[in-house]
């Protein structure tokens, strides 16, 4: 347990079961981190980041963790102003800061004059949920995609990070690292697709798990094939695949200016929980 003289630091192994309290009391908007805390086992280090926690009166009351992403979990505001205040000391590391809406927007109010200059400020995301069968019928075409599509499904894997981000996975290293997550995702039978004729025109991942949630991302349907409905279908698929292989409730984030796509979430079932916000640098 964290001393009452310390506001924020790094967790270790010995704060596992004050972690565990703060991510259960929401694994559903937690999943992120939780499913990082569960893949590091027992030590902490192995999260692929940091994870900070800050304290209350001597108790763990909120977490931040500090990778690729810098993503608070149950933030309050002392919280987030306080993790704000070590991502500055630390210097940042991360390419995007990203969820619950309060959250992020405290940090960013601390950050944002030494930061500055986002590449992009997504203020509005509605963060999704779904705990049933879809209210459609799944895409009997859409399917879990195996190693030997990996070419295909990557591609369109870059195609949709594009489009999506604005920038190119491949920028750094020519994509290696990029790839790597993509093929970890299809042997891990998290990755799908509807390909015709050699090509991917619909495809969707699990992007993150734990025994009671799972996350659906990178929805892209090929530009030429928009308007012919391919999106819910093809996510009703991966949702049914979810529900009866991995999780309990299924969820995903959206752009509300995305309105195609919240249509689309929309006939699938789901229905907004929460609000998230994304800092892009």
């Amino acid at each position: 347990m964290l001393e009452t003289t310390e506001r924020v630091r790094l967790l270790h192994a010995g704060d596992l079961r004050a972690v565990r309290r703060v991510l259960d009391a929401d694994p559903v908007t937690n999943v992120f981190v939780d499913a990082r805390v569960e893949a590091a086992g027992s030590d902490l280090r192995r999260m692929g980041g940091q994870l900070w926690g800050f304290a209350h009166r001597g108790r763990l009351v909120s977490l931040c963790y500090s990778g690729a992403n810098l993503v608070p979990v149950a933030a309050t505001s002392a919280a987030a102003s306080a993790f704000a205040e070590r991502a500055l000391r630390v210097g940042r590391h991360c390419s995007s800061v990203w969820g619950p809406r309060d959250a992020v927007a405290a940090l960013w109010e601390v950050l944002e004059p030494s930061w500055g200059a986002a590449r992009g400020v997504r203020a509005d995301q509605p963060f999704l949920t779904l705990r049933r069968e879809p209210a459609i019928r799944p895409d009997p075409l859409v399917r879990r995609v195996t190693i030997s599509d990996l070419g295909l499904v990557y591609d369109a894997s870059v195609a949709f990070f594009r489009e999506e981000l604005g920038v190119s996975p491949e920028a750094r290293d020519g994509g290696a690292y990029y790839r790597s997550r993509v093929a970890e995702l299809v042997r891990q039978g998290r990755a799908f697709a509807r390909i015709e004729d050699g090509e991917v025109v619909f495809k969707a991942e699990i992007g993150v798990a734990t025994r009671r949630t799972f996350q659906v991302q990178g929805v892209w349907v090929r530009p030429d094939r928009r308007g012919e409905g391919l999106a819910a279908p093809g996510v009703a698929a991966v949702v049914a695949a979810g529900l009866r292989d991995v999780a309990p409730v299924a969820t995903l984030y959206v752009n509300d200016f995305n309105l195609a796509a919240r249509r689309a979430y929309a006939r699938v079932g789901f229905t907004q929980a929460s609000t998230f916000m994304t800092v892009l640098f």
